[in-house]
């Protein structure tokens, strides 16, 4: 692989406030893909999860929640660590935009309504991410450190 486009993924000078968005955003993440994934935390699992799907025309549904949960789950787990912090957020937000237009857009802004206020917020905060990278406490902060 290229060593430029290495350095471009794992480089970032956003000091500590990568972290304060980091962590709360992979924590989210996290747990919502483990909804998804394994039925944790009052989730559906890839089942339930996969009716859903169905229902939305997202097919084939239990695939599309095997990768919305994966997406999710571990994309929020490489949030958290900072590790492949750009190509996690990437992949988040392309999902939470998913969800938005989805699932969200026709009910309005306010997730009173299960609106897709809270999926944008998510696109926002993993938009940053990948724009930002993961900042001075981070796994990709260290692995570059090791290549440089």
């Amino acid at each position: 692989m290229d060593n430029a486009l290495i350095q471009r993924t794992l480089n970032s000078n956003a000091g500590l406030a990568a972290l304060v968005l980091r962590v709360p955003v992979g924590i989210i993440l996290l747990a919502h893909g483990a909804q998804k994934l394994f039925g944790w935390f009052g989730g559906y699992g890839l089942e339930g999860t996969g009716q859903f799907m169905s229902s939305l025309g997202l097919e084939p549904g239990y695939l599309m929640a095997l990768l919305a949960g994966s997406a999710e789950f571990f994309g929020g787990l490489a949030l958290l660590l900072g590790l492949l912090t750009r190509p996690a957020a990437v992949v988040s937000a392309f999902t939470m935009a998913v969800a938005m237009f989805s699932a969200h857009i026709g009910n309005g802004l306010f997730m009173s309504n299960n609106g897709y206020e809270y999926a944008l917020t998510l696109l926002a905060a993993t938009l940053a991410l990948a724009i930002q990278g993961a900042g001075t406490l981070s796994l990709d902060r260290a692995l570059l450190n090791r290549l440089v």
